[in-house]
């Protein structure tokens, strides 16, 4: 694969996270706000599988971040940094 490529898909994964960032604090803010425990619990189920789609995607994005010694690129934490990681 070409390095534009790949830099490519780590810009897709990086928007993926900040989509994934903005959607779970949406629902962190609705949070036993509801009078209904079923609403709760599920409110609750949602802003779980925010956080476990967001650690999968991560996990993703730092397989196919170029490997470096002095820990981490620039570019990754500049979008992890936007993404509030």
């Amino acid at each position: 694969m070409s390095n534009d490529y790949d830099h490519g898909r780590r810009d897709g994964l990086r928007l993926a996270i900040a989509i994934l960032a903005a959607e779970e604090a949406k629902w962190a803010a609705l949070l036993g706000e509801s009078p209904s425990w079923r609403t709760n619990q599920t409110r609750e189920v949602r802003h779980k599988t925010l956080q476990v789609a967001q650690k999968r995607v991560q996990t993703v994005l730092n397989r196919l971040s170029p490997k470096q010694d002095d820990g981490m690129s620039d570019e990754l934490a500049a979008a992890l940094d936007s993404a509030g990681l």
